[in-house]
């Protein structure tokens, strides 16, 4: 078991074909007590029970700074422990630059960027005084091509600054042997993409990933079990692509 006794908590993890829930069963599968959290209780909660009695569900809004401080503090009360975070949470908005509103620019940049932050800061406190943790941050290849298929500028603004915030949170807080690490999946089938994507679109997209399908939720799932766990005790700072090669460079 690679995360026997460890507890992980996963933000925006109780959607069923999301990628948040996929790591929360990878986790769970490994050993881990996993921390769903999600805005609403009950779907965390349920989510949570289909991973079993030991792992637990939690109501949180992750652009709110004191509830991702209850969220930290109700694991800790539960678990005594916070080895791990997935900052998966995110929101996305198909609008081109001219289209882009005041509230849709704070709403996209809220959720995926400060989120990641308040929830770092969150357990950052409990993982200094444990001299050990990880913390992988959710952005996207459509931080590093200039937009994506489903995410507007503000989009990939936002999750580019993810990757920002995670490399500087590594280098902060590598001497408390802290790792912070980035992924950035490339188009992964979820309830986000599930209906909107076509047939033709399908078709044209897969030409360009030299593995020659889409991405699933566990291929990401499995990418963070890596970045959580011992077999990646010696990275911090980085960026692992999970696109098929549809972004090599």
């Amino acid at each position: 078991m690679l995360l026997e006794n460890k507890v992980v908590i996963v933000t925006g993890a109780a959607s069923p074909r999301g990628i948040g829930k996929a790591t929360a069963k990878a986790l769970a599968a490994q050993g881990a007590r996993v921390v769903i959290l999600d805005l609403r209780e009950e779907d965390a909660k349920a989510a949570a029970a289909d991973l079993g009695a030991a792992h637990l569900g939690l109501a949180c809004d992750v652009t709110n700074k004191a509830a991702c401080v209850r969220a930290a503090t109700a694991t800790l009360e539960r678990y005594g422990r916070i080895d791990g975070l997935v900052n998966n949470a995110g929101i996305t908005q198909p609008v081109r630059t001219l289209d882009i509103s005041a509230e849709g620019f704070d709403a996209i940049v809220d959720v995926n960027l400060r989120g990641t932050l308040y929830m770092s800061q969150a357990v950052l406190p409990a993982m200094k005084e444990q001299k050990r943790g990880s913390i992988v941050c959710m952005s996207s290849v459509s931080a590093q091509r200039g937009g994506g298929i489903f995410g507007g500028p503000h989009y990939s603004a936002a999750k580019a600054g993810v990757l920002g915030l995670a490399r500087a949170m590594a280098r902060e807080f590598g001497p408390d042997s802290i790792r912070v690490n980035s992924i950035t999946p490339g188009l992964i089938q979820t309830d986000i993409t599930g209906d909107k994507l076509t047939a033709e679109m399908r078709v044209d997209i897969i030409k360009g990933i030299p593995l020659g399908r889409l991405g699933d939720a566990a291929d990401v799932a499995n990418a963070c079990l890596f970045l959580v766990s011992d077999l990646s005790t010696y990275l911090t700072g980085v960026t692992l692509d999970v696109n098929g090669g549809m972004l090599i460079h």
